[in-house]
C-alpha cells in the first residue's frame, strides 16, 4: 500500500499543472479539480456538458509574463463551473511570445486532462481550447497560425469574440 501512495505522489509532483483554485471550492490539486469537475457532471448527467481550456497573460516587468489558464466546465444553458491555475514565466518579452505561450499552455492542460479522464475510464467528452485572439487587435496576424496550431493538435478551437474561457474566465484572474 505505501508503494502505491509513494507512486501518486511522485505522479502529482511531475503534473505540469497541479496547483488550481476555484472561486466554488478554493485551492485543490488537479487531481481533486478533476474529482470535483466529473462530480458537478455527474450531478446532472442528462444535461450536455463541454469541456473548455482557455489561457490568458499579463506581461510584467524584466520579460516575465503571468499566465492563468482555465479548467471551464460549461453545463449548456445551466452555467458552469472552473478552476485555474497561475504560472509566471521568463524570457517572454513581446506579445508574439506570450499569445505562443498562451496557445502552448492551453495544449499542455488539455493533454493533461485528456490523459487523467481517460486514466478514470472517460473517453468520450466535448473539449474545446478557446484562444485569447480575434481579427481585430494586435493578435490578429497571428490568427490563422495559433489556430491552424490547435487544430493539428488534434483539438477544437474558438477565438474571440466566442473564446469565454480566454478572454474572460482566465482574464479574470490575471
Amino acid at each position: 500500500m505505501q508503494k502505491l501512495q509513494f507512486e501518486t505522489l511522485t505522479q502529482e509532483k511531475d503534473l505540469f499543472f497541479n496547483d488550481f483554485k476555484s472561486p466554488t471550492y478554493g485551492s485543490l490539486s488537479f487531481d481533486n479539480a478533476v474529482s470535483k469537475l466529473l462530480s458537478y457532471m455527474e450531478s446532472e448527467p442528462s444535461l450536455g456538458y463541454e469541456l473548455i481550456i482557455g489561457t490568458d497573460s499579463l506581461a510584467s516587468n524584466h520579460g516575465n509574463a503571468e499566465f492563468v489558464s482555465a479548467i471551464v466546465v460549461h453545463r449548456r444553458n445551466r452555467g458552469g463551473i472552473y478552476f485555474w491555475s497561475k504560472r509566471i514565466e521568463a524570457n517572454i518579452y513581446n506579445l508574439r511570445q506570450r499569445i505562443f505561450q498562451e496557445a502552448l499552455l492551453s495544449l499542455r492542460l488539455a493533454e493533461q486532462l485528456i490523459n487523467e479522464l481517460k486514466k478514470r475510464d472517460l473517453d468520450e467528452f466535448s473539449l474545446t481550447i478557446h484562444v485569447d485572439i480575434g481579427p481585430n487587435g494586435e493578435s490578429r496576424q497571428m490568427l490563422h497560425e495559433i489556430v491552424g496550431m490547435i487544430r493539428g493538435n488534434g483539438f477544437a478551437v474558438k477565438t474571440k469574440p466566442d473564446s469565454y474561457g480566454a478572454s474572460s474566465v482566465a482574464d479574470r484572474h490575471t
